[in-house]
């Protein structure tokens, strides 16, 4: 009886796992074993492959400053073979991408890159492969996260605003731009930006002020007091 009875109750355990095993395959959870690799980087090997690295990352730059973008493509594809983790090369492979109007791909490795490293040039930059692309409310999203850790930065502010502008948010671009053409109140350029962005919002005594000011920075341009007159009638 009691060996009936331990024989039930192995049964019992064995028919309790194969159900779990069948629930875990309905859940999708995969039960093939994972091969641990036990070989080990030896900190020679280690110190051998980053020198190798930094080869590769000197050879692609001056690859890059006599404008040869395709060498330096090659160069930097090799040295992620040899360390596909390697953010310092992913990043010099990125701006690469911008340079040569490879935005997609720029983008795609700026995205892959910002899961492991947020830092601030890495958004901005992502922000300006989504604007070349035209995709302006990603690019605001991307120069939104750039300003929000460089927040006392006004070319961070204008980079923001300009996105906001392309994208049709004046209202969000106003704020910017007025702190942007605080600390640079001499900036010409982004003080046009305003007066459009005033502009477009019906602010019209606002717009008159901005454009006002680009004519003492710039009392002969004409286009200026075209935009003077026009306002003021």
């Amino acid at each position: 009886m009691r060996i009936a009875l331990r024989n039930r109750g192995i049964r019992k355990f064995v028919r309790g796992i194969k159900q779990r095993t069948e629930k875990a395959r309905e859940r999708g959870l995969s039960l093939r074993e994972t091969h641990i690799n036990k070989t080990q980087i030896t900190p020679r090997a280690s110190a051998v492959q980053l020198q190798k690295i930094r080869t590769v990352l000197r050879e692609a730059e001056k690859a890059c400053a006599r404008r040869n973008y395709s060498d330096a493509e090659k160069l930097l594809i090799q040295a992620l073979t040899t360390s596909p983790g390697s953010t310092d090369v992913q990043a010099q492979l990125a701006k690469l991408y911008l340079l040569m109007d490879k935005d997609v791909k720029a983008e795609a490795l700026y995205r892959d890159i910002l899961l492991e490293d947020q830092h601030v040039s890495f958004y901005a930059n992502l922000g300006l492969a989504c604007y070349k692309q035209g995709k302006f409310l990603e690019s605001c999203e991307a120069y939104q996260d750039a300003y929000q850790l460089d927040p006392k930065n006004p070319e961070r502010a204008a980079a923001f605003a300009r996105a906001c502008m392309a994208a049709l948010r004046f209202d969000a671009a106003v704020p910017l731009l007025e702190f942007a053409c605080e600390r640079l109140p001499r900036d010409v350029s982004l003080l046009q930006m305003l007066g459009q962005s005033y502009e477009h919002l019906g602010l019209l005594k606002e717009a008159e002020s901005a454009y006002m000011r680009i004519h003492r920075l710039q009392p002969y341009d004409e286009a200026v007091k075209q935009k003077l007159s026009e306002l003021t009638f």
